[in-house]
């Protein structure tokens, strides 16, 4: 059996430190635009230095890997005899994993003895990244590259995206919900709820009245979710409110029993598109 890696690109939004040293896991960093400067995601600004410039009134701007970065990132790899499984960014919300995966077909027709296989997770932020944590315990278990590529595509629909919004207008502007949705978000403490579709996409699901009753909301959603499921962990993701999320983890110990949390600033890349005040709650659970 070949070596493997697994490999993913920077809005898995894990910390770079835990995603590199603790899980091993290489990434192709997307980048984002701030005041004229390009920055590299997960490398440029610090989540309170981004999310600080954003309420200060910049405006940021994401932009996709295209598929010469992704050749340069996965061909080292693979002139080390390495074959890939890589786990990316839902290709409904970004450009990114097609690049990925022409890339991929380009390095295998030039390295022919050499396998690279790409799974679109019709996920994002950490919910990519649960997916991912998933498929380094399945290898490190001493699973082959063909099955764990085969446990992510059949699981990747039960990662559960719940996420508390605190203002819509952002995803409306980078084009990621309707303008009908972002006109619900500037109502008087009325906080959507959205969750990531079957499709890949963020779609509006409700609303609640008032920032504590949408965080209650959203852990109330991953109980019902993951009922019947084995979560070793549960992952939370705040655009600059390590409170709110410190609150929800509370939540989720008092009402879930799990103790094993994860909690993470969102990476630049989606924060450019949720704003600050986002919570997000990631389990494994029957549907979506």
């Amino acid at each position: 059996m070949s070596e493997y890696i697994i490999m993913t690109d920077s809005t898995v939004d894990l910390p770079k430190e835990y995603l590199i040293e603790e899980l091993q896991v290489p990434y192709i960093p997307l980048s984002y635009i701030m005041d004229g400067v390009t920055y590299e995601d997960m490398s440029g600004l610090s989540g309170k230095e981004f999310f600080d410039k954003i309420r200060a009134g910049s405006l940021p701007t994401t932009s996709q890997v295209n598929p010469e970065q992704a050749k340069k990132a996965l061909e080292p790899y693979v002139k080390e005899e390495k074959d890939i499984l890589f786990i990316g960014f839902s290709s409904a919300l970004s450009g990114t994993f097609n690049s990925i995966r022409m890339a991929a077909e380009e390095l295998m027709e030039e390295y022919p003895e050499r396998k690279i296989i790409t799974v679109d997770s019709l996920c994002a932020c950490l919910g990519e990244g649960l997916l991912v944590y998933k498929a380094v315990q399945l290898k490190r278990a001493g699973k082959s590259l063909e099955e764990v590529a085969k446990w992510t595509e059949e699981n990747k629909l039960h990662i559960c995206h719940n996420v508390a919004i605190d203002d819509l207008n952002h995803l409306h502007r980078g084009g990621r919900v309707s303008k009908t949705a972002a006109i619900m978000g500037t109502m008087i403490q009325i906080k959507p709820i959205i969750h990531m579709n079957d499709n890949g996409e963020l779609q509006v699901i409700g609303k609640q009245r008032g920032r504590k009753k949408a965080l209650q909301h959203i852990v109330n959603m991953a109980v019902e979710q993951s009922k019947g499921w084995e979560n070793d962990i549960i992952m939370i993701t705040h655009g600059d409110c390590e409170e709110d999320a410190q609150y929800v983890a509370k939540l989720v110990r008092e009402k879930m029993g799990i103790e094993n949390i994860l909690i993470n600033c969102i990476g630049s890349v989606i924060g450019s598109h949720t704003g600050p005040g986002v919570v997000a709650v990631f389990c494994m659970g029957e549907k979506r």
